[in-house]
Protein backbone atom coordinates (compact mmCIF):
# COMPACT_ATOMS: atom_id res chain seq x y z
CA UNK A 1 0.00 0.00 0.00
CA UNK A 2 1.38 3.34 -0.87
CA UNK A 3 1.33 6.52 0.93
CA UNK A 4 -0.22 9.22 -0.25
CA UNK A 5 2.44 12.10 -0.84
CA UNK A 6 2.67 14.81 2.26
CA UNK A 7 1.10 17.93 1.15
CA UNK A 8 3.46 20.95 0.32
CA UNK A 9 4.00 23.62 2.88
CA UNK A 10 1.83 26.36 2.35
CA UNK A 11 3.26 30.01 1.92
CA UNK A 12 2.41 32.35 4.98
CA UNK A 13 -0.54 34.93 5.23
CA UNK A 14 0.21 38.31 4.04
CA UNK A 15 0.46 40.64 6.87
CA UNK A 16 -2.42 43.11 7.51
CA UNK A 17 -1.75 46.69 6.74
CA UNK A 18 -1.74 47.26 10.55
CA UNK A 19 0.36 44.02 11.42
CA UNK A 20 3.07 45.21 8.97
CA UNK A 21 3.33 48.85 9.81
CA UNK A 22 3.81 47.01 13.37
CA UNK A 23 6.39 44.76 12.94
CA UNK A 24 8.10 47.14 10.75
CA UNK A 25 8.16 49.36 14.11
CA UNK A 26 9.67 46.41 16.07
CA UNK A 27 12.40 45.86 13.62
CA UNK A 28 13.06 49.44 14.57
CA UNK A 29 12.55 48.97 18.67
CA UNK A 30 14.71 46.04 18.33
CA UNK A 31 17.86 47.59 17.48
CA UNK A 32 18.14 49.06 20.83
CA UNK A 33 19.14 45.29 22.21
CA UNK A 34 21.72 45.24 18.33
CA UNK A 35 21.34 42.75 15.64
CA UNK A 36 18.99 39.61 16.29
CA UNK A 37 15.99 41.41 16.46
CA UNK A 38 16.18 42.97 13.43
CA UNK A 39 17.43 40.02 11.85
CA UNK A 40 14.59 37.66 13.07
CA UNK A 41 12.20 39.92 11.79
CA UNK A 42 13.58 40.81 8.73
CA UNK A 43 14.09 37.13 7.50
CA UNK A 44 10.61 36.01 8.46
CA UNK A 45 8.11 38.79 7.38
CA UNK A 46 10.45 40.04 4.65
CA UNK A 47 7.86 38.47 1.94
CA UNK A 48 4.96 38.63 3.89
CA UNK A 49 4.37 42.67 4.17
CA UNK A 50 5.98 45.51 1.91
CA UNK A 51 6.86 47.92 5.24
CA UNK A 52 8.45 45.38 7.14
CA UNK A 53 10.87 44.30 3.99
CA UNK A 54 11.89 48.07 3.45
CA UNK A 55 11.71 48.91 6.70
CA UNK A 56 13.37 45.46 8.14
CA UNK A 57 16.08 45.60 5.56
CA UNK A 58 16.94 49.71 6.33
CA UNK A 59 17.06 48.61 10.37
CA UNK A 60 18.86 45.63 9.94
CA UNK A 61 21.88 47.73 7.77
CA UNK A 62 21.64 49.88 10.63
CA UNK A 63 22.19 47.31 13.74
CA UNK A 64 24.76 45.45 11.29
CA UNK A 65 26.40 48.77 11.17
CA UNK A 66 26.23 49.51 14.95
CA UNK A 67 27.74 46.13 15.67
CA UNK A 68 30.17 46.66 13.83
CA UNK A 69 31.59 49.67 15.09
CA UNK A 70 31.13 48.29 18.77
CA UNK A 71 33.34 45.21 17.97
CA UNK A 72 36.07 47.23 16.50
CA UNK A 73 35.70 49.40 19.35
CA UNK A 74 35.95 46.65 21.85
CA UNK A 75 38.83 45.01 20.02
CA UNK A 76 40.82 48.66 19.99
CA UNK A 77 39.60 48.53 23.42
CA UNK A 78 41.78 44.89 24.18
CA UNK A 79 44.91 45.65 21.81
CA UNK A 80 45.37 49.50 23.90
CA UNK A 81 44.27 48.51 26.96
CA UNK A 82 47.72 49.35 28.89
CA UNK A 83 47.71 52.74 27.37
CA UNK A 84 46.94 55.74 29.68
CA UNK A 85 43.95 57.69 27.74
CA UNK A 86 43.23 55.51 24.96
CA UNK A 87 41.14 52.92 26.80
CA UNK A 88 39.32 56.22 28.32
CA UNK A 89 38.30 57.99 25.01
CA UNK A 90 37.02 54.20 23.91
CA UNK A 91 35.10 53.86 26.17
CA UNK A 92 33.50 57.54 25.73
CA UNK A 93 33.04 56.24 21.99
CA UNK A 94 31.26 53.06 23.04
CA UNK A 95 28.91 55.14 25.35
CA UNK A 96 27.91 57.57 22.69
CA UNK A 97 27.54 55.10 20.26
CA UNK A 98 25.37 53.17 22.39
CA UNK A 99 23.77 56.54 23.27
CA UNK A 100 23.36 57.64 19.24
CA UNK A 101 21.58 53.66 18.61
CA UNK A 102 18.88 54.03 21.34
CA UNK A 103 17.71 57.91 19.98
CA UNK A 104 17.67 56.44 16.32
CA UNK A 105 15.99 53.18 17.10
CA UNK A 106 13.23 54.90 19.14
CA UNK A 107 12.92 57.46 16.35
CA UNK A 108 12.77 55.20 13.89
CA UNK A 109 10.08 52.55 15.34
CA UNK A 110 8.12 56.11 16.47
CA UNK A 111 8.61 57.01 12.74
CA UNK A 112 7.31 53.88 11.26
CA UNK A 113 4.92 53.00 13.70
CA UNK A 114 3.27 56.78 12.92
CA UNK A 115 2.94 55.44 9.51
CA UNK A 116 5.59 56.79 8.04
CA UNK A 117 9.30 55.41 6.55
CA UNK A 118 12.17 56.04 8.76
CA UNK A 119 15.84 56.18 6.76
CA UNK A 120 19.08 56.24 9.17
CA UNK A 121 21.42 59.54 8.81
CA UNK A 122 24.67 57.65 8.29
CA UNK A 123 23.46 53.91 7.13
CA UNK A 124 26.00 51.79 5.01
CA UNK A 125 23.13 49.78 3.12
CA UNK A 126 25.00 46.29 2.96
CA UNK A 127 21.59 44.55 1.66
CA UNK A 128 20.27 45.87 -1.29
Amino acid sequence: MTEPAPAAPQPAAPLTEAEDKQWASFAHFGNIILLIPALIIYLVFKDRGPKVAVEGKEALNWTINVTGAFIILQVLSLILAFTIFLPLIIGILVFALIIVNIIFAILGGVKVNGGGSYRYPVNIRWIK
